[in-house]
């Protein structure tokens, strides 16, 4: 089999092509099209944001075709650029073009489209779409289908200004091609409430009904529906503040809730993770204590509430507006890189001045929130208390160093631990793995050859001995001899996983002789399995897929295969992806056998022949029995 690349396998794919072919990448969940509405309403909002029209009108014109009409500036019209295209046939077809690149390169647009090619992506996965720039008293209107341009169409007018677009999802791309209705009218609530002041509209043509979004008070509105009747304090902490570059709209209450729930948007799109959301429960926590300790809630002698005190019952939700935000991928979930400087001060200054003005209400919370770190330190003394007796108890869980990945689950029936060799090896099976009852531990190189090793040197050998312990075992140390008790055993199923090949067999062997040697009755008991990687993985089509073993098993389907496939051999563990390291852990795909003994004096005889310091009698056993040999 050739895998050499050569210059006729080596191909270049347009953005087109791409996301085309690869639509998940950019919509993350192509179930419904909805994304492609989230990335055209994501530029109307930027205009809104610029100061460019207050109205959005969304239309459901049937059950699959879409349209958005807004009353920003418009694109410039019939603007020729130096490749041919109109800007407006580029804003909507070429990447990183846009009307909103300042000179320096930056961006000022600050609504999110969340996977990074916006406009683009109805273009490039919808059957046709038609966009119309109205500007000056002209306009420009350009169709697309299949994503490639098709006509241009050019004339005066004396529409609004702004943008019509209106799209047809491909059925190649979406099972359904309709956007999910009860999102989208969640989403553009949720919207009205992070940009006061805007007027959206969402017309369903087929049942002739219209829904109008607006909000005045911004995030205020948006907490009043999600807290409802559960609020203690009814003078919120409302923040707003705006400089024209870094916008806060923030919302601090509290209810009657043991748990926080904090809300955080940056540029209207919702977050996870990031240090704006850190630092503004730094502040409040340094504010509250600060406030606590004046008033004497707080002793001298007390020491601070931690964060997780303060936040106890909390409902905390906010915008905020700001240039050059840095996230860690395409979907726009986690923030790298935010300036959090000019929000910092605004913050902690209306704090100080809310907790001085709700003293009374404030005093509510500081009582619940000192019972409730009353309770937790409590239940932590309670905690080690256990854990101190239990660590007592056992006295030998992982005393050295290890690298292992533990499960979750504390019923030893259902954990079983894979031993695989090496970082690489282990790293896509501890994603693919269930973590509740699946642990990974890898070992480093070749498990020592037991039956060669003197007992100083096997005593010395920390993969062995950090086996020993993460199993469960107790171990005498002048005879070297493993015992167990069922109900100390961390693990019913011990997996040995090694790639397919003669390596992977050899450390499958040294495994199995250090455990036949020191330990039997975790073979005899039924608890040692050999995990079986396979050889190569079977493409049929686009998403169809088999895994083969081996060889034997490749040209079994080979003879009887029907259609198109592609053959990939997997070289090892650490070269597989997290997809493929699946069918390795996944119980209804993998294949994994048991180790058994029919003989235990027999087999006692062949690890001595085999793995013993005699060469003669293992050079006659592999000449005698070479051709029985499978690979497990």
């Amino acid at each position: 089999m050739n895998n050499l690349y050569n210059k006729e396998s080596i191909e270049s794919l347009d953005p087109l092509q791409f996301t085309r072919l690869k639509p998940q990448v950019y919509c993350g969940d192509t179930t419904y099209s909805t994304q492609l509405l989230v990335e055209i309403v994501s530029n109307s909002i930027d205009e809104f944001k610029l100061g460019h029209g207050d109205k959005i009108d969304i239309t459901l014109i049937n059950e699959d075709t879409i349209s958005v009409r807004d009353y920003g500036q418009g694109i410039l019209v019939n603007s020729l650029r130096e490749d041919g295209k109109t800007v407006l046939e580029a804003v909507f077809s070429v990447l990183n073009t846009s009307g909103k690149y300042r000179e320096d390169g930056t961006y000022e647009g600050t609504s999110l489209g969340n996977f990074g090619i916006g406009s683009k992506l109805p273009t490039f996965l919808s059957h046709n779409l038609t966009v119309t720039s109205y500007r000056d008293g002209e306009y420009e209107t350009i169709e697309f289908i299949e994503g490639v341009f098709d006509r241009r169409e050019v004339g005066k007018t004396k529409e609004e200004s702004g943008i019509y677009v209106a799209w047809q999802p491909s059925e190649e791309f979406f099972t359904h091609t309709n956007v999910e209705l009860n999102k989208v009218k969640d989403y553009l609530k949720t919207l009205s409430c992070l940009c006061p002041g805007l007027n959206i509209s969402l017309t369903d043509k087929k049942t002739d009904k219209v829904i109008n979004y607006y909000s005045d008070n911004g995030i205020n509105d948006l907490v009043t529906d999600l807290v409802k009747d559960k609020e203690i304090i009814n003078n919120r902490l409302c923040i707003k503040d705006k400089d024209g570059k870094n916008d806060i709209d923030l919302v601090l209450t509290y209810t009657s809730n043991y748990s926080s729930t904090i809300v955080p948007y940056v540029n209207t799109g919702l977050t996870e993770s990031g240090n704006h959301i850190s630092q503004i429960k730094t502040i409040i926590t340094r504010e509250f204590n600060k406030f606590f300790r004046e008033k004497k809630w707080l002793k001298d002698k007390d020491d601070n509430l931690s964060g997780e005190d303060i936040q106890e019952g909390m409902f905390l939700v906010f915008n905020l507006t700001a240039p050059n935000v840095k996230y860690d991928a395409q979907v726009k979930s986690r923030i790298t890189s935010i300036d959090m400087k000019p929000f910092n001060s605004i913050i902690s200054a209306n704090i100080q001045t809310w907790l001085s003005i709700n003293e009374k209400e404030i005093k509510e919370i500081a009582d619940k929130t000192i019972n409730a770190k009353k309770a937790r330190d409590a239940a932590k003394k309670a905690r080690e208390s256990i854990r101190a007796k239990e660590k007592k108890r056992k006295e030998k869980v992982l005393k050295f160093d290890t690298k292992l990945a533990d499960c979750n689950s504390k019923d030893r029936t259902k954990c079983e631990v894979y031993i695989t060799e090496g970082d690489s090896a282990s790293g896509n099976l501890k994603t693919a793995r269930n973590n509740k009852f699946q642990a990974i531990m890898p070992i480093r190189g070749k498990i020592l050859n037991v039956r060669k090793a003197t007992l100083e040197k096997i005593q010395k050998n920390q993969e062995i001995m950090t086996m020993i312990d993460a199993f469960g075992l107790t171990v005498d140390m002048k005879t070297m001899k493993l015992t167990y008790d069922p109900a100390d055993l961390r693990y019913d199923k011990i997996i040995i996983m090694s790639d397919a090949d003669v390596d992977g067999a050899h450390i499958k062997n040294l495994f199995y002789t250090f455990i036949w040697t020191f330990c039997p009755e975790l073979i005899l008991d039924g608890h040692i399995y050999a995990g079986v990687p396979p050889l190569y993985k079977v493409t049929e089509g686009k998403d169809t897929y088999i895994y083969l073993k081996d060889d034997e098993e490749l040209e079994k389907y080979r003879a009887k295969a029907t259609k198109k496939y592609q053959v990939k051999h997997l070289k090892g563990l650490g070269e597989m992806s997290a997809d493929e390291t699946e069918i390795l852990v996944d119980p209804e795909q993998r294949i994994i056998r048991q180790i058994t003994v029919d003989d235990i004096m027999k087999t006692d005889d062949l690890f001595d022949d085999l793995m013993g310091t005699k060469i003669v009698p293992r050079k006659e056993f592999i000449q005698t029995h070479s051709h029985e040999a499978q690979y497990i």
